[in-house]
């Protein structure tokens, strides 16, 4: 069974991929959601797993909205406000909010970071 998450743009699939295991196919809308773009993904997509992770901004919203009704079963997973968008989000924020989604299992848990002690 395949996974997939929908982000809105290919900065936002960039950041996730670094998270997350080649097993879960990440899916742009590129913006603004025209029918075609959304058939396409309804295609790809069928009957399998599906979340959707937008930006928490009036366009992300609206994105969000009309993907919630074309996949009624699909989890959410947010960003705070305040963060620029899911590629501006930092990488343990968007790791708890994959781990509360229920996706720990397919995790690439970034290395803690190194600080370089200041005399």
């Amino acid at each position: 069974m395949a996974i997939y998450i929908i982000v809105e743009g290919k900065n936002d699939r960039s950041k996730l991929r670094r998270l997350l295991q080649e097993d879960i196919r990440i899916l742009c809308t590129f913006g603004t959601l025209n029918s075609a773009r959304l058939e396409a993904l309804r295609k790809e997509i069928k009957d399998e797993e599906v979340y959707l992770f937008m930006d928490n901004d009036s366009s992300g919203k609206k994105i969000r909205g009309i993907l919630r009704d074309a996949f009624p079963d699909a989890g959410h997973i947010y960003t705070r406000r305040g963060y620029p968008g899911v590629e501006g989000t930092p990488d343990e924020y968007l790791v708890a909010q994959l781990e509360k989604a229920g996706l720990e299992e397919y995790i690439i848990y970034p290395d803690p970071p190194y600080f370089v002690p200041t005399d």
